[in-house]
């Protein structure tokens, strides 16, 4: 397994902010396995990577795909950045509203404006970890931005958000913030 120094303290960090915070490997638990099978026919087989590739925030549980073992520490700390989003969301608006935001509002699939606005902030993460761990101009990457709006718009995330050009312009957005910042 990779050294992970970078990520091992950030997890500390993120135990000090949430004591309960712990990681979990998806494919352990059946309920992560149902879930699995379930985005797999909701999404018509678009979401078949829910237990190798995507990280899931459930109460103060991070369930980890079956990746994480050999994610590289860089890679796993703007990960973890993302989540940390994820967990003061759900502390911020209580399980039940977090848990309801995220699944239903306008419609599970295909327009699901509370799942869009709870990503849009993490991803926002995303660009700020990776500007800091990799530079500015890796948060710039055209190619990290197709994988953004892909996140959105396709079976991924159960096509939460159709407009490709509203990410783009967040993007844009959230760059321009990021610039403005002082440098780490």
């Amino acid at each position: 397994m990779p050294a992970t120094p970078r990520s091992d303290a950030l997890i500390e960090e993120i135990r000090r902010e949430f004591p309960r915070f712990e990681l979990v490997p998806k494919a352990e638990r059946r309920l992560q396995r149902a879930i699995d099978v379930a985005l797999k026919i909701v999404t018509v087989g678009a979401q078949r990577e829910y237990l190798t590739r995507y990280h899931t925030v459930l109460g103060d549980t991070l369930y980890l795909p079956t990746k994480w073992s050999s994610t590289p520490d860089e890679a796993r700390f703007v990960t973890l950045r993302h989540e940390r989003v994820h967990l003061r969301q759900k502390r911020r608006y209580g399980f039940a509203l977090f848990a309801l935001l995220y699944l239903l509002p306008i419609l599970p699939i295909g327009l699901a404006l509370g799942r869009a606005r709870l990503e849009w902030e993490a991803y926002a993460e995303t660009l700020r970890a990776t500007a800091e761990v990799h530079g500015r101009q890796a948060a710039r990457d055209p190619a990290l931005h197709d994988y953004l709006v892909a996140q959105f718009t396709s079976g991924a995330y159960g096509w939460m958000w159709p407009f490709p050009s509203v990410i783009r312009r967040w993007i844009d957005e959230t760059l321009r913030e990021i610039e403005r910042a002082p440098s780490p």
